[in-house]
């Protein structure tokens, strides 16, 4: 049996045997981090992991996925399940691959097993669609789960029989699956029409903001993002242990207040073996990296897998062109190392901040970080207010860091350090409001 929707916990939560391909390119280390965030995931829906079965394998192309030793293995496991299921009245069983599976792969295993097989892809969709705030977070998730379940749509064998008349040569018509194709492909267009207006009106907020210095948190998901979001805001940010709690982009001002003001943004958390096309259905909240004048790397120092990590984080941020901004890196969660694990961190990134949210003096050291890192970026000038231009004076106090002011018959001379871009507004106005 197999089913390509997203993961239904409404009735009793299953117990899960996840199956993994080890090819000769990943190293042991690496496959068991892979199924310890799977396993991370699908606690998160509910479902607790009973078994895990890794094969060692060339490469994952075979149809029936697994070789015939280890698939009566898996067959063994979940017989042995079964029998105690109608004794104990337990919850049922679900294989889960880490990774993607074909459809015909799916169906394959599906077969072979006689339970619910599902893949990596449709774990992570489970996730984002349980957890998605925003409208544009919605539509993406529903444009990605329809893009993934298209092609898995399939005839039952019981449901054959073509459709009366029409749409098919020679009176034949359609078959059910060809009907709930065309039905998906139309919704999936209405989808991304609806996206696209969705999409403008979150541009034209973010262009809003662009005129205000902004921060971006991005990192490995569960790293601390969000908590870092509230300790820098003092918002009521939602902090939770879990993978992807985060989804849709949030942006607070920095409190306590700054001169210049500085907005922060926190963004969807990163995954190791993210598949490309649910990494390009959440370009959206990207963008704010993109948009952003520094980048702030949160890496939870506590995982041994942290460097790692931070190179999948680097990855992305590589692939939607944002390794280019300035950024600084936080190593998380450095109250719960010891000295050794410190030490070892300042050898192996001396450049990192080694921080910790619960740590007041670490908070008020990391805004003052980002103050000092964004004041780089701008640039001094000295300009002539008259006082006839007041609203223009209050703009430069905004959106400058203004360092000394002098009144005289004139107007203000206003000592500053700004964003080039402003300081070129500020002299137009200037300029066009006359002597």
């Amino acid at each position: 049996m197999t089913r390509s929707e997203p993961i239904s916990t409404a009735q009793a939560a299953p117990r899960a045997l996840i199956v993994s391909i080890q090819t000769p390119t990943q190293t042991d280390a690496a496959t068991a981090t892979s199924l310890a965030e799977l396993g991370q995931l699908l606690s998160g829906l509910g479902i607790t992991v009973a078994h895990e079965v890794v094969q060692k394998r060339r490469d994952v192309e075979d149809v029936h996925v697994l070789g015939k030793g280890k698939l009566e293995e898996v067959q063994a496991l979940l017989a042995e399940g079964s029998d105690m299921d109608q004794k104990t009245g337990e919850t049922p069983w679900l294989v889960v691959f880490d990774g993607e599976l074909s459809p015909s792969q799916q169906r394959s295993l599906g077969r072979a097993l006689d339970v619910e097989v599902v893949d990596r892809t449709q774990v992570i969709l489970s996730i984002f669609q349980r957890r998605a705030r925003t409208r544009v977070a919605q539509l993406e998730i529903e444009l990605a789960r329809l893009d993934y379940e298209t092609p898995r749509v399939r005839d039952n064998q019981s449901l054959l029989a073509r459709q009366a008349g029409g749409g098919g040569r020679g009176g034949r018509g359609h078959t059910v699956a060809e009907l709930k194709k065309q039905q998906l492909r139309r919704r999936i267009s209405a989808l991304r029409a609806d996206l696209d207006q969705a999409k403008r009106a979150q541009m034209t907020r973010r262009e809003r903001r662009q005129q205000v210095a902004s921060v971006a948190l991005v990192g490995y998901t569960n790293a601390g993002k969000s908590s870092w979001m509230r300790a820098l805001t003092g918002s009521a940010v939602e902090v939770e242990d879990a993978l992807f709690a985060t989804l849709d982009t949030t942006v607070r001002a920095l409190f306590p207040s700054s001169s210049p003001r500085i907005v922060v943004a926190d963004t969807v958390g990163f995954l190791r073996n993210l598949p490309n096309h649910l990494l390009a259905s959440f370009r959206s909240t990207l963008d704010e990296a993109l948009d952003a004048d520094l980048l702030l790397f949160v890496v939870d120092a506590t995982d041994p897998e942290w460097e790692a990590q931070l190179e999948v984080t680097r990855e992305v941020i590589a692939e939607v062109g944002a390794n280019e901004l300035p950024h600084l890196v936080l190593l998380n969660k450095c109250d719960r190392l010891t000295p050794e694990q410190l030490a070892a961190c300042a050898e192996r990134l001396p450049g990192a901040l080694r921080v910790s949210c619960r740590n007041h003096a670490d908070v008020a050291r990391v805004r003052q970080a980002l103050i000092d890192a964004l004041d780089g970026q701008c640039e001094p000038a000295a300009l002539r207010v008259p006082y006839t231009q007041g609203a223009l004076l209050g703009a430069i106090r905004k959106d400058a860091h203004v360092l000394s002011e002098r009144f005289d018959e004139a107007g203000v001379l206003v000592e500053l350090r700004a964003k080039a871009a402003f300081i070129a507004t500020w002299k137009k106005q200037l300029a066009s409001s006359g002597p």
